[in-house]
Parts: C-alpha cells; structure tokens; sequence
C-alpha cells in the first residue's frame, strides 16, 4: 500500500484505438464489462495552467478491486495523454488514488511537493488532478474524487464485474446526474 494515498485504485492505459482495447481487454483477457463515453464531459479542465476543451474518449472496467481505464485523445488538445502519445508510448500512462477528502489530500500533496499538470471535473465533486511524477513510463499520479456521483459509478463498475459472464461487453456510461 502506498504510504501517500492508500491503494492503488485504477490503472490508465492510454490506446490509439479504444474500441480494439476493449475488444482485446475483454476477450483476451476476461477483464469487462465495459463501461464506455466516447466523450466525457470533462469541466474546468487545466492543463499547464491554461485552459482547454478536450474531447476524451474513456471506458472503465474492473478487474477484482483494481479498475482499468482505457483513453483515446480525439482532439489535439494539450494533455499529458498527448505528451505521452507525442513521445512516442502507449500503454500504461498513469496510477490513481481515490479520495473522499480531495481539498485535504490535495494540500498534502502539494505540501510535499508533488507539482499539478492537469486538472479538471467529471460530474459533481468528481474533481481530479495529474501530478508531474512520470520518472519513467506510467508512473504519473492521479488523484481522483470519488465523493459524488463518479464514485458511485466507480461502485456500480466495480460490482458489475463481479462474476461477469463476458455477455454485454461494452456499455453506455450511467448518467452522472441521475446517480
């Protein structure tokens, strides 16, 4: 367990092609049900400092207590996913820890020294932030919150891969304002 947040909770691969990720992620691998949004409603994203819209394409899955996202950038904003992308990688890309207490562990971290990169908001109190942590491939931090409906969706992920058959292997994203 990591002494800063507690367990690793996700794991985000970065693809060029998310739908054959998908396809591989669940019969290869067993790992599914899918929940896919091919353009997450992402607000007040930062990247630098600066402000941007991106359009992100993302699906979640979980495998036991670990939850596995997979990202394709659509557009060309700046993003750590594109940094990463540009240098020529794909693959694992960044490790999130989750939080109820987001303002708290946020002003530790940065207290620590952990600079922020990339920031913004899915759904409400479902802020996150990347840290500039990436000393080699795939160790860039995220903190995520979890205290409002993105939490109770990363419930519901979870619950449903549990005993998973391999039917329905991709679904919609429940709707953030009804859970």
């Amino acid at each position: 367990m990591s002494r800063f947040l507690g367990e690793i909770r996700q794991l985000g691969y970065v693809v060029h092609d998310i739908e054959a990720a998908m396809d591989y992620w669940s019969k290869t691998l067993g790992v599914g049900p899918w929940y896919y949004n091919p353009k997450v409603p992402i607000v007040n994203y930062r990247y630098k400092g600066e402000a941007h819209q991106p359009h992100n394409s993302v699906a979640l899955a979980n495998s036991g207590f670990v939850q596995v996202e997979l990202i394709q950038t659509r557009n060309d904003v700046p993003s750590m996913y594109r940094d990463f992308l540009q240098a020529g990688r794909t693959g694992l890309q960044h490790i999130a820890y989750w939080t109820a207490d987001y303002d708290a562990d946020l002003a530790r971290l940065t207290r620590q020294g952990f600079k922020p990169v990339m920031s913004g908001e899915v759904g409400e109190r479902g802020r996150f932030i990347y840290f500039d942590t990436e000393y080699h491939p795939g160790t860039v931090i995220e903190l995520s919150e979890v205290a409002g409906p993105k939490g109770k969706m990363f419930d519901l992920i979870r619950e449903s891969s549990v005993g998973w058959d391999g039917s329905n292997p991709v679904r919609p994203f429940p709707d953030l304002g009804k859970l």
